[in-house]
């Protein structure tokens, strides 16, 4: 297991870092929180492994939530619960503790997905539901033309959806999740059809892929891409984007169990 930063975060990005306002830019999108919602069934007690700044916690449920950063901790609301500080790879829970348990843009952060995964299986008594990208189809977004090495690394990062079916080691479902033109959730592609959001430091920051490449080649990639928006090479390659009201890209919601 790889050793914490330190602000207890794991895994590859540094959230003491660019969590800081992880909770403004990714606002939970009621669209794709309906999914979610959906997804848990009639679970009464959930799991929220990775739960960061309790984007997409339900309100209506007993809901347990484990994050390891320090950083992303101090962002939840105070109306949701204190986050365990542990780990996905080592839950302090014992077996079959929870109805439902579920892990939203976080199993690419694990340092050991399988280990996390059986983890998750063992302490839910019910369905398991994840939020994820399909690495497949990552880098046929538009701002790989722009940002290819943001999308290369975030392809490396997810895992595979035969890989987390094989380590839930029961069947699972995959969904494609309709991203709406006016996502609230600052991924990347949420910016589907507004490609000036990727001008704003802030928003880069908060899809972790962008801290993956160092801040020459990022700024060469915005320069490229502001040049392209002012003199409207984007808007007539994708200017039609602009006013599409859901996109479908690599966004996938993954169910397994009853």
């Amino acid at each position: 297991m790889e050793q914490r930063r330190s602000d207890g975060s794991v895994g590859d990005a540094d959230y003491s870092t660019i969590g800081h306002n992880y909770a403004i830019y990714r606002q939970p999108e009621p669209r794709i929180a309906r999914l979610i919602n959906d997804a848990l069934g009639e679970a009464r007690t959930v799991l929220n492994l990775g739960a960061g700044a309790g984007s997409y916690e339900p309100r209506d449920r007993e809901v347990t939530a484990v994050e390891p950063s320090a950083s992303m901790r101090a962002q939840r609301p105070r109306d949701l619960p204190v986050a365990v500080d542990a780990a996905a790879e080592d839950l302090p829970f014992p077996d079959n503790s929870f109805d439902a348990s579920m892990a939203l843009f976080s199993v690419d952060q694990w340092s050991d997905l399988e280990a996390g995964l059986r983890e998750m299986r063992r302490v839910t008594r019910g369905r398991v539901v994840i939020l994820s990208a399909d690495p497949a189809l990552l880098q046929q977004f538009w701002l790989n033309e722009y940002a290819p090495k943001v999308l290369a690394a975030e392809a490396r990062r997810c895992p595979s959806l035969k890989r987390i079916g094989a380590a839930l080691a029961d069947p699972v479902t995959s969904i494609a999740v309709p991203i709406p033109l006016h996502c609230k959730d600052g991924f990347n592609e949420a910016y589907y059809g507004r490609p000036e959001r990727f001008l704003d430091d802030g928003a880069r920051l908060a899809c972790s892929a962008w801290s993956f490449i160092d801040r020459a080649t990022a700024a060469l990639y915005v320069d490229h891409l502001r040049r392209e928006i002012k003199d409207g090479a984007w808007d007539r390659a994708y200017g039609h984007l602009r006013v599409q009201p859901e996109f479908y890209g690599s966004l996938r919601l993954i169910v397994c169990g009853p």
